[in-house]
């Protein structure tokens, strides 16, 4: 075989390497439900105000409850 086509080779198998070892170190990383409602309430869709209300209310009542909880009274 011929340097040249050595070369050629390599080159190829390289590339192969290289292409196949983005593919996993790019994972998409997938929203949680709340992150992506967290998003929709940022934009300027309609009813995207309502979104954060509710994420704002919801947030109130967990906290409220979490000191209730922490009281120690039964």
């Amino acid at each position: 075989m011929s340097s040249r086509f050595n070369g050629l080779v390599l080159a190829l198998l390289a590339a192969g390497v290289v292409a196949c070892g983005t593919e996993e170190t790019a994972k998409k990383q997938e929203l949680s439900q709340r992150e992506k409602d967290s998003v929709f309430a940022g934009s300027q869709i309609p009813g995207a105000k309502a979104v954060g209300k509710a994420l704002k209310t919801a947030d109130s009542a967990a906290a409220r409850q979490a000191r209730i909880d922490s009281s120690g009274i039964p």
